[in-house]
């Protein structure tokens, strides 16, 4: 997998309060990745970008929502999301500008 490539399946850290509390307690990290990524392919990236060691990944998809304004209905568009598990030792520290 090229350089190029990695950064391709890995979009961006995704920040909320539950992805804190899982990289705080457990050493998961949660990732925004592309629509096509697999298990494999963000494992690679993760252990290549971030020079750590990945003990699990977790992939969904997550659905986009419905919203109104007014008589109008639309919908956000989906994506998927990426909650990865490092082995005992490793960290990953999203705010250092590393990586992603």
């Amino acid at each position: 997998m090229s350089n190029f490539q990695k950064y391709q399946v890995l979009l961006a850290a995704h920040v909320s309060e539950k992805a804190s509390v899982l990289s705080d307690a457990s050493s998961q990290h949660t990732f925004r990745v592309a629509k096509n990524a697999t298990k494999l392919s963000v494992r690679n990236a993760v252990e290549s970008i971030f020079s750590v060691k990945v003990k699990s990944v977790r992939v969904l998809n997550v659905k986009g929502k419905v919203k109104r304004r007014g008589r109008v209905t639309g919908v956000r568009p989906g994506w998927k999301k990426a909650v990865v598990r490092l082995e005992s030792g490793h960290d990953l520290d999203l705010l250092s500008g590393a990586g992603v």
